[in-house]
């Protein structure tokens, strides 16, 4: 102990400076804050500069933030991306109830929330100052050429091209394919119930139905069935990639980067599909597909717009229809039948309306005019949609400063997100708003329908879905078809209420039903 005291205080205490000492020199430094290498020199200046830019981070997210709700510090570098990894409708409620505008940060990526209807709409219908981006991965899956993200009067002139691909005459043209493969998918549904009885998920068997029907609405027959089936079971990768903020590298083992290999699989037979279509009618095949349909119109004498799409071009739209479809389509079809399984006195008054449409012919397929005598069915489809929104934000990037409003300036490249949940569940506007009441939208004095802004389930402004007629379309006569041919009963759980976000919405037991054939009339 003594020689410790020893060797300690010959380490602290200094030396009796002689006469013709420095002073200064010969006070001892500690040894602690001696740089004792080059390595710890680097080591010193690292942490330095690591400290100053997360400072930096921090300053900048509470600059762009100013005064809007939100965190006041962000978790370095990752920010919010560990609940965009995992989103609830809790989570986005939260985000949504703290303000009309509220700030988030991931990745370093300034977010801004909408959560109004004022001000949903505003970035909906502000094309000089954002462009929808999807998501922030959406450009490399899609491809940054692909015509979604065109924007002024290069897109506007895009889509009145493809307008002509969801006129009347066209969707007579797919509502026979609809009608044909709902029947044949209803009749394997049976066959495996019959096979296991017991309740079954039907998120990927919906799904199936949903992903085999656009493909064949879009391309008829020219993708092979291994196509389709390899684009089918490939596409599962791209929804698992079409989160809000994902990770920002495509490097092999993220789901990024296998959504882009399952793009290119897609591609592939869908530039096929493109160039077989072309033969066809050149060959003077008459339209039995989208792509039929499309390279008709383009030879159309009175046509005057643009006719030189490639193969790739038009695989590309094509994919565009399948991105926005599959899995919005998925969620209103499966919701569609849990919503009608929890509310039989709806199923019956479809049924009721479809046992007088058909005339009791069960067997008759569905046509427009058909459609179009169902409008009990039309309210079902808009109501369960409102309800359970598949897509509840569609994120936009600023191009430049944006004033959204009186007091706050969303700053040049950030991520502004307008809401579509609270414009549907508007108390002011839709009375007892979580009730499914398809009637509100047969008055047509009645509030919902005098505020159709409120409606945002397909957006709104330039760049709101193309195809909403088609959707529509589809999920009713899947509904329609199998209300009189098949009887279900949904096992309920308590995870039945409750949402699962996988780009669009899901019961989060992935729905359980019980199938059997329904005695015909």
């Amino acid at each position: 102990m003594a020689s410790f005291i020893r060797q300690f205080a010959s380490s602290v205490v200094p030396p009796i400076a002689s006469a013709t000492s420095n002073p200064f020199i010969d006070i001892p430094i500690p040894t602690f804050i001696i740089p004792q290498s080059k390595s710890a020199t680097w080591f010193y200046t690292t942490a330095a500069i690591v400290g100053a830019l997360l400072v930096l981070e921090q300053s900048v997210y509470r600059f762009k933030k100013k005064h809007l709700p939100g965190d006041p510090w962000t978790i370095p570098i990752i920010g919010k991306f560990a609940d965009s990894m995992k989103p609830t409708m809790e989570g986005y409620m939260k985000q949504w109830n703290s303000g009309a505008l509220s700030a988030i940060s991931v990745f370093n990526i300034f977010i801004v929330m909408a959560s109004s209807n004022e001000y949903s709409r505003k970035i909906l219908n502000s094309p000089t100052h954002a462009e929808p981006c999807l998501v922030h991965s959406a450009k490399q899956i899609l491809m940054p050429d692909n015509w979604v993200f065109l924007t002024g009067k290069s897109h506007v002139e895009y889509r009145k091209v493809l307008n002509t691909l969801f006129t009347r005459k066209a969707l007579s043209i797919y509502i026979g394919i609809q009608d044909a493969i709902a029947r044949q998918h209803f009749r394997q549904w049976l066959a495996d119930a019959q096979k296991d009885p017991s309740p079954q998920s039907i998120m990927m068997t919906a799904r199936n139905l949903n992903m085999i029907t656009s493909l064949r609405v879009f391309c008829g027959n020219h993708i092979p069935e291994h196509g389709a089936i390899e684009i089918s079971e490939k596409y599962w990768d791209i929804t698992q990639a079409l989160e809000l903020v994902n990770f920002p590298l495509a490097i092999p083992g993220t789901k990024v980067y296998r959504a882009i290999q399952a793009r290119k699989v897609a591609s592939k037979w869908l530039e096929l599909a493109a160039s077989k279509a072309k033969t066809a009618i050149a060959n003077g095949c008459e339209p039995e597909c989208m792509l039929d349909e499309w390279v008709k119109e383009l030879e159309a004498p009175g046509y005057k717009g643009r006719k030189d799409f490639s193969d790739r071009e038009m695989a590309m739209v094509v994919f565009s229809f399948l991105f926005a479809s599959q899995d919005a389509m998925s969620s209103g079809l499966i919701y569609g039948f849990q919503h009608l399984a929890d509310n039989p006195d709806i199923l019956a008054k479809i049924r009721e309306e479809q046992y007088h449409v058909r005339a009791g012919d069960v067997d008759k397929p569905i046509t427009l005019e058909m459609l179009q005598q169902m409008p009990y069915l039309k309210a079902f489809v808009k109501e369960s949609m409102r309800v359970k929104p598949p897509v509840t934000m569609v994120p936009y990037r600023t191009t430049k400063a944006f004033p959204i409003s009186n007091d706050y300036i969303v700053p040049v490249n950030s991520m502004v997100i307008p809401s579509f949940y609270n414009s549907l569940h508007d108390p002011s506007v839709f009375p007892e708003h979580d009730k499914l009441i398809p009637e509100r939208w047969l008055d047509p004095d009645s509030s919902a329908n005098m505020n159709p802004k409120n409606y945002l389930v397909f957006g709104s402004g330039p760049h709101k879905c193309i195809g909403i007629e088609y959707a529509t379309m589809n999920i009713g006569l899947v509904l329609a078809i199998a209300s009189v041919l098949m009887d279900w009963e949904h096992y309920t759980t308590p995870e039945s209420d409750q949402v699962q976000i996988i780009a669009t919405l899901f019961p989060k037991d992935g729905c359980l039903m019980k199938f059997a054939p329904r005695p015909r009339p």
